[in-house]
């Protein structure tokens, strides 16, 4: 590939608003969630040759034969018609290019590259991992070239990498920053989320940090020509750190009779520390009495738990007894039972003898 076209079209700048990423999960989670197909979109924007800017996207309806890469659908006159639309209510947001949901480059992309080319002479290709595994943006931008071969054989078409980056204006930044405080893991305490943002802004703040250090170093080689402009906003970011090392005002006499500073130079220091000290003794003191609290409930619990366990046993032996009392009635019932029918038995026997005697004496 020519040195020059390669270089012609990474000093592009891509800058994508949120609202695409919005646009495109949406897409993704109402089509294809749970199943391997991507979906693909229209990038709306403006492109003057060095900046593209895409504000806005909407789907369109796609198909492809997982087993053979070069069968695939796509409406072009629904991209037409929604187009036409989209002109209607913003005329300065054009068809700039397409996006899909990759992860990676397919066969069939520059095909579908060509098509787009009926509306732009040269598409964006904006691949928009909608799972990411790794932190960082989840875009890659590619522009289309004609790759020149050393041998002079025909030139074919390929696609080169250029650097994208997420960028929204204020009022983009304010909903999505609304929007990621709304969605929170109802199963993670708050402490974990508030470590989790204090995290990422130190990791977003180290990026910074990196990426001046770098740019100053370019600047120190003469790689690059001296701002005073960034300069400038550099020794306010300065002026505004505070100085930790803050000199003491009391001073001492040496023996030769010259006053030098005391020895307590670092005053801030030993008040910042002072003051995280005491910040550690009430999360201790705090923590300390959450124990003792834990403890006592424990201990009650454990006394609640023997007093049921009494009580249980209680009622079973009353229950017991109860029992053996019903059982002993039961059978002095049944022993009188027995002994009143002995008696009527008798009765009864002792009257028939007494009838045949009553009998012998009338005669």
């Amino acid at each position: 590939m020519s040195k020059k076209i390669q270089e012609t079209v990474q000093s592009v700048t891509v800058s994508i608003a949120p609202l695409v990423l919005l646009s495109a999960c949406d897409h993704y989670g109402r089509s294809a969630k749970g199943t391997k197909k991507r979906i693909v979109g229209v990038l709306l924007g403006q492109n003057n040759g060095t900046n593209v800017r895409v504000s806005n996207s909407f789907a369109v309806p796609f198909e492809e034969d997982e087993k053979d890469p070069s069968v695939w659908f796509l409406d072009h006159n629904y991209v037409e018609s929604m187009n036409d639309m989209f002109k209607k209510v913003n005329a300065r947001e054009k068809l700039i290019g397409w996006y899909h949901s990759g992860p990676k480059l397919r066969a069939s992309d520059l095909e579908i590259n060509e098509l787009f080319k009926r509306y732009t002479p040269n598409p964006l290709l904006c691949i928009i991992d909608v799972q990411p595994k790794e932190v960082g943006v989840p875009t890659d931008a590619y522009f289309a070239v004609e790759e020149v071969k050393e041998d002079g054989t025909t030139t074919t078409k390929t696609f080169v990498h250029t650097p994208s980056i997420i960028e929204a204006e204020e009022a983009e930044e304010i909903g999505v920053e609304h929007l990621l405080r709304d969605i929170r893991d109802v199963a993670v305490g708050s402490l974990s989320t508030r470590i989790n943002r204090q995290l990422q802004s130190l990791q977003g703040l180290h990026a910074r940090l990196a990426d001046i250090g770098r740019y100053l170093q370019k600047v120190q080689a003469g790689e690059l020509p001296v701002n005073q402009q960034i300069l400038g906003h550099l020794q306010d970011v300065f002026n505004l750190l505070p100085n930790l090392s803050t000199p003491s005002t009391n001073v001492a006499t040496a023996e030769d009779g010259s006053q030098v500073a005391a020895d307590s130079s670092n005053e801030l220091a030993r008040a910042l520390s002072i003051k995280t000290n005491d910040q550690l003794m009430a999360v201790y003191l705090s923590s300390l009495i959450r124990a003792i609290t834990a403890f006592h409930d424990l201990i009650e619990n454990k006394i609640q738990n023997r007093q049921a366990h009494e009580e249980e046993k209680e009622k079973e032996r009353e229950r017991e007894q109860k029992e053996k009392e019903e059982k002993e009635k039961k059978e002095k019932e049944k022993e009188e039972a027995a002994k009143k029918a002995a008696e009527d038995k008798e009765k009864d026997k002792s009257e028939k003898n007494d009838v045949p005697s009553a009998s012998t004496n009338k005669k």
